[in-house]
């Protein structure tokens, strides 16, 4: 009941910074003060993404990344494992190429669970997948990315064109700077999707700011 509360009634629009955790960037111990500078900057979605194999070890940090997530009214998504999130209780999953199918995704979740899906450069993707009932899609490597250098490169044109077919909000990822965002933005994106631009700063509260400011700019 209380995770519908959230979903239903005090959940944000999707719209503005989307932080997305890194081990290789923050350690064990500092993962959740590192969040909480990031909720405290005005981010609009947090996503926990760990490949580590210690189950328990990423389920203890889900949970207290959970709870503050709770407190500042943001949604917490995990990346690839839909196990971890149903077991939880976090809004929502972001799916890949090589994660689990949407719909697999949709039932194990519930029909108030956030899934969001990568479409990399593809239109046709990202068609499906609102076909599928993704609540968003994103697309990238816009720029050269610290976290994924091999990723495949988008156009930004893209985010036009898939703004003209969509109605379900899109995020931008791959190497995005304040600078390079605004440009994304006013292309289209609704979700800047960043990991080393926010948790790879000394200073994670004012990148985060500086981030989210770009959406308070654009109204």
């Amino acid at each position: 009941m209380n995770k519908q509360i959230f979903v239903d009634k005090i959940r944000p629009p999707l719209r503005g910074l989307y932080a997305i955790t890194d081990g290789a960037l923050i350690s064990v111990h500092a993962l959740v003060s590192r969040v909480e500078q990031v909720l405290q900057g005005g981010a609009a979605l947090i996503q926990y993404r760990d490949k580590g194999l210690d189950v328990a070890r990423r389920e203890c940090e889900v949970r207290a990344l959970l709870e503050l997530c709770r407190q500042y009214q943001v949604p917490l998504i995990i990346n690839d494992d839909v196990d971890l999130a149903q077991a939880t209780g976090t809004d929502g999953v972001h799916l890949g190429r090589e994660d689990p199918a949407l719909i697999y995704a949709r039932e194990k979740l519930g029909p108030h669970a956030i899934i969001g899906v990568s479409c990399y450069n593809s239109l046709e993707l990202a068609l499906q997948a609102q076909a599928g009932g993704a609540d968003y899609v994103a697309f990238g490597a816009f720029f050269p990315s610290h976290t994924k250098p091999q990723a495949r490169p988008a156009d930004m044109n893209l985010l036009t064109q898939v703004k003209m077919q969509l109605h379900i909000p899109v995020a931008a990822i791959g190497g995005i700077t304040p600078a390079r965002g605004a440009e994304l933005i006013a292309a289209g994106a609704d979700l800047l999707a960043v990991v080393h631009g926010v948790f790879g700063q000394p200073d994670v509260l004012a990148a985060a700011q500086t981030y989210q400011q770009l959406f308070t700019s654009k109204g």
